[in-house]
């Protein structure tokens, strides 16, 4: 079993930056373990794992889908955070135009909540 959020998704997806452990269960995790754990960490950990495995935004294994999940389930937990509100507005930028009026009303949001 993997002690963190990071490791697991780092044996299941891959790491451009580092080595992956060896693991008895490579090969035979399961995304949707994955995707349970992520939904009930806290959000430290989900943030150690961006930065981690997805250090530059644009890059990393980690795919589009779970990076969009990660950054929901943080602003769910810090939903007036404007820094992390805009990083998940360029990252929705970043993966196609599907998202960009959501993106754009993000970047409002995180304005919003800097405006005096």
């Amino acid at each position: 079993m993997h002690s963190t959020l990071t490791d697991l998704a780092r044996c299941l997806y891959g790491d451009e930056y580092g080595p992956t452990a060896a693991c008895e269960l490579a090969g035979e995790h399961e995304e949707s373990h994955f995707i349970e754990r992520l939904t009930f960490a806290d959000a430290e950990e989900i943030l150690a794992m961006l930065r981690t495995l997805c250090p530059q935004l644009v890059d990393g294994f980690l795919p589009v889908r779970a990076r969009n999940l990660a950054y929901r389930l943080l602003l769910l937990q810090r939903p007036d955070d404007p820094a992390l509100i805009r990083a998940a507005a360029d990252s929705l930028h970043l993966h196609g135009p599907d998202w960009d009026d959501i993106a754009e009303e993000l970047k409002q949001r995180a304005e919003a909540l800097e405006a005096p």
